[in-house]
């Protein structure tokens, strides 16, 4: 299923130009990923951006950094010039960048960084004493202009939960993009919502059945509003990484439509496959491609549809490490 949502050119994802491997830090360095551009350039067309080079600032340049007290907006100033201020030219960048990539389907981060953390980004005191910690500057741009795209900075992604949970992200973000927005329509929405369900179950099931009930009376209310309200709760729930617990709620669901269709001895081998996966003996990929197996003879058209049985490519092997 992942596999027939990806375009011949790849699904289109910004990334800091850094993590390319372009010399664009302060110092002239890069930080090149190699998991990026080794692994992921495979599915994914980089759209490389450096907001700092962008707003002005050379190569090499000063350094610069978060200032401002608890509470408010912090500046971006130089760290050794603080008259070097350049808050406001990264939000004009930024947003510019914002509106002319609103076919992006998610942004790889640079960690730490003033204008690309995600967070724990470090603020000072105007003293030069550290203060609190808060999300770069072009971070805090595309959340307030581009909130439901999918975000992660490349460090995270060694943690195998949070590598799943961004790419999985990124994959549900395409389709909506490509069957959805493309052409929009409550039909399309509501096909949407069809085989996406046990995906979203799986990470929030609270938005799950609130969904389902707004889309019950959503041919109501007029379509733009139902659109924008569905895409900011859709994201926002597959932004909560899903747990051994409810990806074992969803197992069951989908377990449910084969039970009847089956022997009691394989039910039972389905039975202790989801089990040994919710006590943490085996990856979420056991259980999965035994299902899998057995839809493909047994299961219904509506059920073999569910993306969360394949959710993003499977030579990724995303799903044998967690």
């Amino acid at each position: 299923m992942a596999e027939q949502h990806e375009s011949s050119q790849g699904i289109p994802v910004g990334i800091s130009a850094c993590l390319m491997g372009e010399q664009v830090r302060y110092n002239g360095g890069h930080k090149r990923s190699r998991y990026c551009l080794e692994v992921l350039a495979e599915r994914f067309r980089f759209e490389p951006f450096c907001p700092e080079l962008e707003a002005g600032l050379g190569v090499p340049r000063e350094p610069i950094r978060l200032v401002g007290a608890l509470g408010e907006p912090p500046r971006v100033q130089g760290t050794v010039d603080p008259s070097l201020d350049v808050t406001d030219a990264l939000a004009e960048v930024s947003r510019a960048f914002i509106e002319g990539h609103r076919h992006l389907r998610g942004f790889i981060l640079m960690k730490g960084s003033p204008s690309c953390g995600l967070e724990r980004v470090k603020v000072y005191h105007h003293n030069g004493m550290p203060s609190h910690s808060d999300a770069g500057a072009f971070v805090r741009e595309l959340r307030r202009h581009f909130p439901e795209l999918p975000l992660e900075e490349e460090a995270r992604m060694n943690d195998a939960v949070l590598r799943e949970n961004f790419i999985t992200r990124v994959y549900a973000f395409d389709d909506w993009k490509r069957h959805v927005e493309a052409h929009p329509g409550y039909h399309a929405l509501l096909q949407f919502h069809s085989r996406q369900k046990y995906l979203l179950m799986a990470h929030h099931v609270e938005t799950y059945r609130e969904l389902g009930r707004y889309l019950a009376e959503s041919s109501k209310r007029p379509l733009d509003e139902v659109l924008a309200h569905y895409r900011q709760r859709f994201m926002a729930a597959l932004a909560r990484p899903a747990t051994r617990k409810t990806h074992t709620n969803a197992l069951m669901h989908v377990f449910g439509y084969l039970k009847e269709a089956l022997d009691g001895e394989t039910r039972q081998d389905l039975l202790a496959s989801i089990e040994e996966y919710r006590l943490g003996h085996v990856a979420l990929a056991v259980p999965v491609r035994l299902l899998n197996h057995y839809l493909k003879r047994h299961g219904s058209d509506y059920i073999r549809e569910q993306t969360y049985l394949d959710p993003h490519p499977y030579e990724l092997g995303l799903r044998n490490a967690i």
